[in-house]
């Protein structure tokens, strides 16, 4: 069973970005007074008691004849598409307009259930204006403020009474599943061709071939895998957006439920912006990953070439520095032989359990090697050490001040841990709790 998704809507500057961190619990969207400072969507998942959904925030809808707002117009079309439950954001302080009834003619054709999140009622002119949303004509209304955090939970219970409680994975635990994301026309489809060993996807030169997430199960070695290929979308008889933009609904679902991930990039064109910005979504989601270089073939001076590239995605890709590299081609299945044992080497790296002993005299040596520095007459102290979880690997260390822990110590204490032990391919978490706190 997959997650459900949820869409905000609204007009600009109703608040829909501060709705959405507090929804997800962290300030992830870009926050500004200015109308149609949100002009992409960002993608959040949102876990709330039992249940869990990706939640979507769009651009405003505005009828005025700023060049951007067609675009926006066109995302959000798209956002209520990918959407089970839309959330129409209004602004309770300045009552109804024009907008919103725009926005709320959208929504009718759209057929999706809509709940009416009235935000900013804070004040006693919001409070007052509440009434004058009823004439938009949906069944359920619900005041909020975005900024004080009232009235999340009620918005919460509501977009989440008819779910399922935590999803069920339809293949069984030992079964490895790994997704190749990565940007349109990168040659995803032609890699998961490569692996089957047949012509599964439709393969072609158009960005946005693979219309949908595919799973397909193949066994290797006597084991059973997962590849699920994801790409980007174009309707017929109508470009919706860039399809890099719109691919990252789906690679966000397909990284969702993977253990492992491919993020491939494209030798011909090299490294770009979006290349990280897809590697990032793995990265938040605790994802083992691998860097997968495609279209080897087309490239000359592979050694030299070879060196170049290695340096180029340690220096773009710093923050995932402890991800293997693997350059294949997909088209000819030149080297194609050495992912299928990084996918497992990886996936088991995820899995990977330290014994508490091994692991304090681990945190013991590098403390002692290397004593942080005190701040204002204090030094941290680190008491303890224990691995709570997996997948990503997972270390609580009692400390006698949570305050005291630097970035760069904090590297310093993951990287050591990395010297001793084979966590390749996988981040790993430390979780620094102060002595005789209760664990997560």
């Amino acid at each position: 069973m997959k997650r459900p998704t949820v869409a905000l809507v609204g007009r600009p500057n109703v608040g829909k970005s501060t709705l959405f961190n507090a929804m997800v619990g962290r300030k992830q969207a870009i926050i500004e007074d200015t109308p149609g400072v949100t002009r992409d969507r960002l993608y959040g998942l949102v876990k709330y008691r039992d249940y869990q959904f990706h939640l979507i925030d769009t651009g405003g809808i505005d009828i005025s004849k700023e060049i951007f707002n067609d675009e926006i117009k066109v995302q959000a079309e798209i956002a209520i598409e990918e959407a089970d439950i839309v959330v129409f954001v209004v602004d309770g302080k300045e009552g109804l307009t024009a907008n919103d009834k725009v926005v709320k003619q959208m929504l009718i054709s759209s057929g999706k259930k809509v709940i009416v999140a009235i935000n900013k009622t804070d004040s006693k002119l919001a409070r007052e204006n509440i009434y004058d949303f009823y004439e938009l004509g949906f069944d359920t209304y619900l005041p909020v403020s975005g900024e004080q955090k009232e009235g999340i939970y009620d918005l919460l219970d509501e977009i989440t009474k008819d779910f399922n409680k935590i999803e069920v994975d339809e293949y069984s635990e030992d079964t490895v599943k790994f997704c190749v994301i990565g940007r349109p026309n990168v040659g995803k489809s032609s890699l998961v061709n490569a692996i089957l060993g047949e012509d599964r996807a439709i393969v072609s030169n158009e960005a946005g071939t693979t219309r949908d997430a595919t799973d397909t199960v193949f066994t290797y070695h006597n084991k059973e895998y997962v590849v699920i290929d994801t790409a980007g979308m174009r309707k017929r008889g109508k470009i919706y957006e860039s399809v890099e933009k719109y691919s990252l609904l789906r690679s966000l679902k397909a990284i969702d439920r993977s253990d492992v991930c491919l993020i491939v990039i494209n030798a011909e064109e090299g490294i770009i912006e979006h290349d990280k910005h897809i590697a990032g979504y793995a990265l938040e989601a605790g994802k083992a990953v691998i860097i997968v270089v495609n279209k080897w073939d087309l490239i000359d001076n592979k050694d030299e070439a070879m060196k170049k590239f290695k340096n180029d995605i340690n220096a773009h890709f710093a923050f995932m520095s402890y991800a293997p590299i693997v350059f294949l081609s997909a088209l000819t299945k030149k080297r194609i032989h050495t992912l299928m044992p990084e996918i497992l080497r990886v996936y088991e790296n995820s899995k990977r359990e330290v014994k508490t002993s091994v692991l304090n005299d681990v945190i013991t040596d590098a403390y002692t090697l290397n004593l942080p520095p005190s701040y204002k007459g204090k030094r941290l102290k680190i008491y303890f050490a224990s691995q709570v979880s997996t997948n990503p690997p997972t270390f609580n260390i009692q400390v006698n001040s949570k305050g005291l822990i630097h970035f760069s110590y904090e590297r310093y204490l993951e990287n050591k841990i990395r010297e001793a032990f084979d966590f390749t391919g996988t981040p790993i978490v430390l979780q620094f709790k102060n002595k005789g706190e209760q664990e997560f």
